[in-house]
Order: structure tokens, then sequence, then C-alpha cells
């Protein structure tokens, strides 16, 4: 990057193709997977919670499964998530469940012309809907799921860089906006990406040179490390730290 550059990869096609490509064998409904793993979540140098994720893809789109659960010791919480894109990188659908410490599921999808986010939850007699002004080109960043943080770095990279000799070129310190939604908070935001610089970054006591990206939302300020295989490696925002195990 910079003028460093990276080797163009697997993930950056899926990025640049609007996470999804043909299946090999001519099979539509053929899929493998793009990335898979655990995130560490740390606050304060405490392991809090781990969240377990996958990142699969097929002719016709993606999906982005995860499990978030707090580390034992911790006030219980369990939560999943499933990520539906299409070919074009629009939201298809994007499910999210609390196991506990209560049960309460929800559902965004298009309606029309924008979102529409259907929540149940005990007690209720029907699903509790609230619209959102927005297009399916929306990027969703929920509250538990870092994994989020790494397909909008994707989109960052399908939109604001470009190729060089096979290699990925990203401006220096000149942020890319993107529409989100946080469906727990059932808020809009706008947030913005930019490519900041490679550094080495200790890793499990192990010091690698990685891909810094800096991403701003309603006045917090995140860094995202990615490897040259675009895969979040790290994550810090105040005292919190999530880290790829």
């Amino acid at each position: 990057m910079g003028k460093t550059g990276l080797a163009l990869g697997t993930v950056l096609l899926l990025a640049a193709s609007a996470l999804a490509r043909p299946a090999k064998n001519g099979s539509k409904d053929a899929s493998h997977v793009v990335d898979s793993g655990t995130f560490g979540v740390f606050v304060n140098g405490q392991r809090v919670a781990t969240e377990t994720f996958s990142i699969e893809q097929d002719a016709t789109g993606s999906v982005v499964t995860s499990q978030f659960k707090s580390a034992p010791g911790v006030d219980d919480a369990s939560q999943s998530s499933e990520l539906q894109l299409a070919s074009n990188s629009s939201l298809v659908k994007y499910e999210w469940k609390e196991l506990s410490p209560a049960r309460v599921e929800a559902v965004v999808a298009p309606d029309g012309n924008f979102l529409m986010e259907r929540t149940n939850a005990p007690g209720q007699k029907k699903p509790q809907e609230q619209p959102f002004l927005l297009p399916p080109s929306t990027v969703i960043l929920d509250d538990y799921f870092f994994v989020d943080r790494e397909i909008l770095a994707w989109k960052y990279l399908a939109t604001s860089c470009r190729r060089d000799n096979g290699q990925l070129q990203c401006p220096v310190n000149r942020p890319t906006q993107f529409g989100a939604l946080n469906p727990h908070s059932r808020s809009s935001m706008m947030v913005s990406v930019e490519f900041a610089k490679r550094e080495a970054v200790t890793i499990g006591g192990k010091q690698r040179e990685l891909n810094r990206f800096t991403l701003r939302n309603e006045g917090d300020e995140w860094s995202l490390w990615l490897d040259d295989q675009f895969k979040l490696i790290r994550i810090d925002a105040g005292n919190t730290q999530v880290v790829r195990d």
C-alpha cells in the first residue's frame, strides 16, 4: 500500500467483485470459505469475550456468520448473527439473536426504497418495526460482531484503492465515507475509513508488518490492522482491543 503495495489476493477479489465470484466447477450452489477464525476481545488487558466467525461465498453472494460469547467470570452474554450480501455487496438480510441474558431476535432487510428492522422480544405480541431511510448498500456495523469491520475494510479497498502492476495502492490519510447501520442500537451513522500506513505491530509476542487503517464514527476512532491477505488481525479502540487468535 502507498509506496509499498500489496499483492492482490482472494480477499480483494471478493471485495472488488462485490463479495462474490462464480464457482470453478460451474455449480451455482458451490461455496467456499474466504475467512474464518476467532477474535479475542480484551478490555484493559483482560479477555472478556470471544467472537467466532466465518465468511463464505458462492456465485450469488456471501454469508457472514458470527457467534459472540462472554468469557467465564464475565457477565453472561451470548449473541449470534448472519449477514447475507448479494453479488453487488448490497444487503439481502441481516439477522441477529441474543441468546442470553435475554432472548431477542431482530432482522434487517430491504423494504422498497429503505431498510426495515423487525424485532421480536419476550412479551411482544407482534414484531416491532422501525424503518430507516437507507439504501441496501448501507454497511452493517453491529456492537458485538467485529467481523463487520473486516467487511467494511474490504469495501474500502474495493472502492478507494487501485491496482498498479498487480499490487494494491491506497491513498494515504484520505478518508472515504460510508453510510452504516447499528441494528443493536437501531441507529444510523456516517463512518469514514482511511489508509494510514504500514507498520510493525507485535501480535502474540511476534512482530509483524501490517497495514493500518483508521475507522471513525460519531467522535470515536478505531485503528484496524490487516495483513497482506487483507484479513483483520487487530483492532484498538480506547481500552478495548480485539485480536485474532
